[in-house]
């Protein structure tokens, strides 16, 4: 059984976004893996806490992670 993790910060995705999310991770691993595999896939979104996420020594928040989201669209 494959299980894929996910982890992105809280209140950064809509419950609707993160249902979109599994769905369009599950189904591109079962294009990859096949429908035997794909039907027993496993998908978490973990949310963590804002500030409980660092990188390079910075400390990312949900609000700089809705920032960045607004940046991607408008590209």
């Amino acid at each position: 059984m494959p299980a894929i993790d996910i982890q992105v910060l809280e209140n950064v995705f809509t419950d609707e976004e993160k249902m979109r999310i599994i769905m369009k991770i599950t189904d591109a691993f079962g294009e990859v893996a096949g429908e035997s595999l794909k039907a027993n896939t496993s998908v978490r979104i973990h949310e963590i806490r804002s500030g409980s996420w660092g990188y390079g020594g910075n400390v990312l928040t949900t609000s700089d992670a809705v920032e960045l989201r607004k940046r991607s669209r408008s590209e």
